[in-house]
């Protein structure tokens, strides 16, 4: 198949462009000027130097020949000091980029949203936390964060396209980890703080871990097997792990001791506040946004089974994907000596 790849220098862009070209796949990958290409070293794909809030005409041009188109693409941050360039791009852009699908007549457009657009998990039986699947009720009431509510309303917009002809599926991805994380992502410095010591505390939070390559995959799957104008979490069935499991997995793999003080969330959401309240002062963007701390306060929890029996999803073991960030984190100097 020919692919057109929104976000190719990103996280999961760049593993997603590996995996179509060792599948057989061509590729013409959308890039920014100035884009930090090292996720793509190694690949042959065709380049293509623009935006996704270039005109939809200029879009469509770009996507024609194409079959599947990869959606990936977004601006994603927990603190901006102006947050009118987020929804730009993961509102509009995607607005456009729906246009341009259906008047280049492509096969399959998958979107890629976020588990954040999911409901959130709640107590069952015994207090346990029951984590939800597609199918959690949830509206954008509950997106308390610009990065949430861009989102949501760019999933709704791929909704309305797909019921209007578009054959879009969407895909939800959990915490993806593993290796080509350049910038790194939020989950990914979590990873190379700990390796760099720079980790002495933890809030008492939780994620569903996958391995980048599942999510890719999950990706393509979506593409040869989804259903138009359906959702799919991309996660891991045996992810849900605390982060205080997760920093107890990464010392066994790595012989580092865990990361053991918890800090209270009332206490991390004041320091958040703070730390926003210098970031005015002086521009830089804060240690710990009040959004990522507000976030952390609920277990994101989710059940991948439809992507797992639907699609036929792989489960590389968490453990596995943490491994693999670790070895590559460690090759490609992000790891102090």
């Amino acid at each position: 198949m020919k692919c057109f790849v929104t976000g190719a220098s990103g996280f999961i862009g760049a593993n997603l462009v590996h995996e179509l070209v060792a599948r057989g796949h061509t590729v013409r990958a959308l890039l920014r000027p100035g884009a930090d290409v090292r996720g793509l070293e190694g690949v042959e794909f065709e380049p293509m130097e623009g935006d996704i809030t270039d005109k939809s005409e200029v879009l469509a041009r770009w996507m024609e020949g194409c079959d599947w188109v990869f959606h990936v693409a977004a601006s994603y941050a927990l603190w901006l000091p102006d947050y009118r360039p987020m929804y730009r791009t993961n509102l509009v852009g995607t607005q456009k980029m729906l246009k341009a699908a259906a008047t280049a007549g492509v096969g399959r457009f998958v979107y890629t949203s976020t588990v954040g657009c999911i409901g959130l998990p709640k107590r069952g039986a015994g207090g346990v936390l029951v984590p939800t699947d597609e199918n959690a009720p949830v509206s954008e009431v509950q997106m308390t964060n610009h990065y949430k509510r861009s989102k949501w309303q760019a999933e709704v917009a791929a909704r309305e396209a797909a019921r209007e002809g578009v054959p879009v599926v969407i895909v939800n991805p959990a915490a993806p980890v593993g290796p080509r994380d350049v910038k790194p992502t939020p989950t990914g410095k979590v990873i190379v703080d700990y390796l760099n010591r720079d980790m002495p505390a933890f809030i008492d939070t939780g994620l569903n871990w996958v391995h980048v390559r599942d999510v890719v995959i999950g990706h393509i799957l979506a593409a040869e097997k989804g259903r138009i104008g359906e959702r799919y979490i991309l996660g891991h069935a045996e992810g849900n792990w605390s982060m205080q499991h997760a920093f107890e997995v990464l010392s066994e793999i790595t012989g580092l001791p865990p990361v053991r003080r918890r800090v209270p969330w009332q206490v991390a959401l004041a320091a958040a506040h703070v730390s926003e309240w210098l970031s005015v002062l002086d521009g830089k963007p804060p240690r710990a946004p009040v959004a990522g701390v507000r976030m952390a306060k609920y277990k994101m929890y989710f059940n991948p089974a439809k992507a797992i029996h639907e699609l036929g999803m792989p489960q590389t073991s968490p453990r596995q994907a943490l491994a693999d960030a670790v070895e590559w984190f460690r090759k490609n100097g992000y790891v102090r000596k």
